[in-house]
């Protein structure tokens, strides 16, 4: 082993202060050996991101003033700038409970445009699937509404759901229902590449309070031979019962004919008035709120008039199952001239109180 001689000691001492001297002057961000303290962060619920993209979403509802039904389908599908059927298979379904006079049932001019509507934008096959209530067979219904000469003009199809045979129906059982059992579903629309509807606006005086978007998917579920009716009409849950058949689709477009409504009795015959207006949309729970808050600027039935909107049974039990929004501040009103927008302000305004 050499010896270290004195000189290369003291030379090697003063490298070592020279060292310690320079990491000393070293920023603490810069040194590797040291850790950056970690930054303190306000406490917030895991999942809180996620509610506040819920709380922020909006679901645009088109709004056009109107007496013109085939206007107003135009106008109001043109305003969601979107177009959710381009070369698909649509299954459309109206309200054809009765054939009586509109908004009773759907108005044939309503389908009408509708229909060519949907033709216009690209959608590849349309399909007109429904069966009618108590009273009068479907088929007859809808020859009474002038259905099948209709299809045959348009060149779209018919289905009575009425006539389905049991391979034609699936087994619907939500989860945490108030259906004992589920209910059965056409298989055509549990299969659609696309579903579209188009509802009327008016109140409801058997237990339904209001029938608008969601309350048209009762007409889904069969009557004939079955007892998914009276389950639904003697429960004191219905208008739960009929939130939850509209969890087992999901609709790309729903177009509210209110042109004329009923502001008392209803599904088939009630008080009339000409409301002038046409709505469009694909969120329920934002389409029937609107609705409701129309029917309560026409003076309507305390059922329907009473509490806040979102309090109302059939929207509050989508809106906790999620299908659409949650709360009036989600909704946002569009139109297309000063007229429809003058009249959004007092339909906001209701929305907001109720």
């Amino acid at each position: 082993m050499n010896r270290l001689t004195r000189r290369d000691f003291l030379r090697g001492i003063t490298s070592i202060g020279m060292l310690a001297f320079l990491a000393a002057s070293v920023p603490a961000c810069l040194r590797k050996t040291e850790r950056a303290p970690e930054p303190v962060l306000p406490a917030v619920p895991a999942d809180s991101s996620k509610q506040g993209q819920e709380e922020n979403m909006a679901s645009k509802i088109a709004l056009v003033r109107t007496v013109n039904r085939a206007e107003g389908v135009k106008q109001s599908v043109a305003l969601l700038k979107s177009n959710p059927v381009k070369g698909k298979s649509v299954v459309l379904k109206p309200n054809f409970n009765s054939a009586d006079v509109t908004p009773g049932s759907t108005h044939i001019d309503t389908l009408r445009a509708l229909v060519q509507t949907l033709q216009g934008m690209g959608a590849k096959r349309i399909t007109v699937a429904e069966r009618s209530g108590p009273g009068l067979p479907t088929r007859e219904v809808m020859e009474k509404k002038g259905i099948f000469a209709l299809a045959k003009e348009l060149d779209f199809e018919v289905i009575n759901l009425e006539e389905a045979k049991p391979e034609d129906w699936v087994h619907i059982r939500p989860k945490d229902s108030h259906w004992k059992d589920g209910f059965l579903f056409p298989r055509v629309y549990a299969e659609a590449e696309s579903i579209v509807q188009t509802c009327c606006l008016k109140t409801h005086q058997f237990g339904g309070h209001f029938t608008l978007s969601m309350k048209l998917a009762v007409g889904m579920v069969p009557r004939v031979g079955q007892s998914f009716m009276q389950e639904l009409h003697s429960s004191p849950n219905q208008r739960q019962l009929i939130a939850e058949i509209n969890t087992a689709f999901s609709p790309d477009l729903i177009v509210l004919d209110g042109v004329d409504a009923f502001v008392n009795g209803g599904p088939a015959r009630g008080t009339l008035v000409q409301a002038g207006v046409m709505l469009a949309g694909n969120d329920r729970v934002a389409i029937d709120a609107v609705g409701v808050a129309i029917l309560r600027s026409l003076g309507t039935t305390p059922e329907v008039s009473k509490g806040r909107i979102f309090q109302q049974d059939q929207i509050a039990r989508a809106a906790e199952l999620g299908l659409g929004v949650k709360s009036a501040d989600q909704i946002q009103l569009i139109t297309g001239d000063k007229e429809s927008e003058a009249y959004c302000g007092q339909i906001r305004d209701i929305l907001k109180q109720g």
